[in-house]
């Protein structure tokens, strides 16, 4: 499927579908609510399943200029604000990305309060790894000492934006100082891919798995920081940008001929994923806009796109999406991983397909 063959009005129903579906996902295994159920965004935990889904469902508002679901997502907030925030750590940092650029369209100076005392809380307060990692502290774990491919979707893109926001070059530092520390340890010098993750108690890559949705995080995540941070320097540019280069050059050769990647890259007899299959393609799109990829990897975005809308059903619930995936010891860990309708990813396919419309606007 070619891009600029889409065809922009089916394109932006399906669109909508996929945000419809997002707003009425009441929880991870809980399904669709009712047709005639309230409405607004059902999902009721703040947590990274809906961060992620916040954000998507945000970029898509803003490039509609959909008032309503900005809204919608103004309405999230203040309920989860009023009732009470869960503890903090790198997976609840998620939902505050998406925070720290509605502020911007939106007049609340205490969404704004929260976002400074968030992103001051990360960088003074979270547990670090030896050479001052961000510890990737979840709701169920400390997780001492270790580095997950995760942490820079879910907390180092959201102190990037806070950074410009709050106009604090420090928070834009310590940013992009974890997305060296995590390069390090995390990326294969051989591939260019990343480890799921890695662990100073031990000094090692715990399965040495090249999962697919965490790859799919730094496709992103590269592209998404320098958008996010336009003034950021050159040499961080240049260094990220390589990196990426690198990872994508063996997410090619990766690529199924039908456009879909696999739960563990390396091994196609693991389970296809969709979720990792948009990010991927998502974050080729925009490394290619950001001038970091050339136009001739739009082909395997375009190939992606199409094994997405595939996996889209009639009422816009994305299968094919893994669940919520913790740190593996085996292979045979991420290869049991079971599927079902997820905030993720039905984000990471709005991401993609939002990505696709904006890109045809631009060339009529």
């Amino acid at each position: 499927m070619n891009t600029a063959s889409v065809d922009n009005a089916a394109l932006l129903t399906t669109i909508d579908r996929v945000a419809t579906a997002f707003s009425r996902l009441r929880g991870i295994k809980e399904g669709l609510v009712t047709d005639n159920a309230a409405s607004g965004i059902q999902f009721d935990e703040w947590d990274w399943e809906v961060g992620v889904g916040l954000y998507g469902f945000l970029r898509r508002a803003i490039s509609a200029n959909d008032q309503k679901a900005l809204q919608e997502l103004v309405v999230w907030y203040s309920a989860q604000i009023d009732r009470g925030l869960p503890p903090r750590q790198i997976n609840s940092t998620a939902p505050m990305l998406p925070l720290a650029i509605l502020v911007e369209h939106v007049d609340r100076p205490d969404f704004r309060a929260l976002v400074e005392d968030w992103a001051e809380w990360l960088v003074k307060e979270l547990p670090k790894t030896e050479e001052g990692g961000f510890q990737h502290v979840v709701k169920e774990r400390l997780n001492d000492g270790e580095l997950w491919d995760d942490t820079l979707f879910m907390a180092c893109l959201f102190l990037a934006r806070a950074g410009v926001l709050c106009k604090r070059n420090d928070w834009i530092d310590e940013a992009v100082y974890q997305f060296v520390i995590h390069t390090r340890y995390l990326s294969d010098p051989v591939s260019g891919l990343w480890y799921h993750g890695w662990t100073f108690n031990g000094r090692h890559n715990f399965a040495n798995a090249f999962w697919a949705r965490g790859n799919a995080w730094i496709t992103v995540a590269i592209p998404e920081l320098f958008d996010l941070v336009p003034t950021l320097g050159e040499k961080d540019r240049r260094f990220l940008s390589n990196v990426l280069v690198g990872q994508v050059r063996s997410l090619k050769a990766y690529q199924r001929p039908d456009g879909m990647f696999t739960t563990l890259l390396d091994d196609p007899s693991s389970p296809l994923e969709t979720s990792a299959t948009a990010g991927i393609a998502y974050g080729i799109l925009r490394a290619i806009d950001a001038g970091i990829l050339g136009e001739s990897d739009k082909v395997h975005a375009e190939r992606a796109l199409k094994a997405v809308l595939a996996q889209i059903d009639e009422e816009g619930v994305v299968h094919g999406v893994s669940d919520g995936t913790p740190m593996g010891h085996d292979l045979d860990f991420y290869r049991r991983i079971p599927n079902l309708p997820t905030p993720y990813g039905q984000a990471l396919t709005m991401l993609l397909l939002t990505e696709v419309l904006i890109e045809s606007g631009r060339r009529q």
